[in-house]
């Protein structure tokens, strides 16, 4: 009985129906979903994910039940935007596309967008991140959009077909822009939790973690993985995703470690973009 109403939380999608993330995020996981979903169980309740990115396990998984979160709050936006509003954010990006050039691209990157609707937010965002340099969504310390123009002719700035199915997958799922460490508040035994953070780096110089204007510290990673234990102890299914740097962190006699080997795609330099050793973790 509890079993049956465990697998309830899965959605079944076939291959060709199944959304892929409408943005390119620094560290996605749809090269790494196969061991991804080899460490997930079978039957779990509520999928939890907040630090969520790209979403690209999300929309693998598709799951019934669930609760979506980050820090990024115009990221956050953009979600709901699609979830909501995906006709609107549809039609925007079509007269986008239709202006793309570089002086338009700094027009939009200037747009006090905060102050905008959630579907104009969307395809804002949406529309920097396939032309700007690499697909980054970088900003400084005022909280201010500050990639470079891209110049790739070749991105697909409205992929109408998967923004829809996109939305379909978002249609249940409930959205908010908070600290991941909400999660102790919600999560209850049987559901699954995903954390996905900014990496810990590999070297001094490689520290990106200006997916918002706080950043993600080393303090921050220590407590991601105390707040990953007490959702263990509390019968919560655990997964993580970090450099191997990480490992520190996370002992053997408390933490089972996958090692993955993963490309780096948006790497500023051409040369750092082969693939690197990453980790994913579960508490034991």
């Amino acid at each position: 009985m509890v079993a049956d109403k465990l697998a309830k939380g899965v959605r079944m999608l076939s291959d060709t129906s199944r959304p892929k993330p409408f943005v390119k995020w620094a560290g996605g996981k749809r090269q790494l979903l196969t061991e991804i979903r080899h460490l997930i169980p079978l039957n779990y309740r509520t999928y939890h994910e907040p630090f969520l990115g790209g979403g690209a396990v999300f929309f693998e998984l598709s799951p019934v039940s669930a609760f979506l979160s980050d820090s990024n709050e115009r990221l956050v936006r953009c979600y709901i935007g699609i979830q909501k509003y995906v006709e609107e954010v549809i039609s925007l990006l079509k007269e986008y596309s239709k202006k793309r050039s570089r002086q338009f691209f700094l027009k939009m990157r200037k747009w006090d967008i905060d102050h905008a609707s959630d579907a104009e937010v969307a395809a804002w965002f949406i529309f920097l991140n396939k032309t700007g340099f690499n697909g980054l969504y970088r900003v400084n310390s005022k909280n201010l959009f500050n990639v470079p123009y891209g110049d790739n002719k070749n991105a697909q700035i409205c992929d109408e077909e998967n923004l829809k199915a996109c939305s379909a997958a978002l249609e249940q799922a409930r959205i908010g822009c908070e600290d991941y460490s909400a999660v102790l508040n919600r999560a209850e035994p049987g559901d699954l939790v995903y954390f996905d953070p900014p990496y810990m780096p590999l070297s001094a110089t490689s520290y990106f973690t200006s997916y918002t204007a706080k950043g993600f510290t080393r303090e921050d990673q220590i407590k991601l993985r105390d707040v990953a234990l007490d959702l263990k102890r509390r019968g919560v299914h655990v997964l993580l995703s970090n450099s191997s740097s990480a490992a520190e962190f996370y002992p053997t006699r408390e933490f089972s470690r996958t090692r993955v080997m993963a490309a780096r795609p948006v790497n500023s330099n051409a040369a750092g973009r082969g693939k690197i050793e990453e980790l994913l973790i579960t508490p034991r």
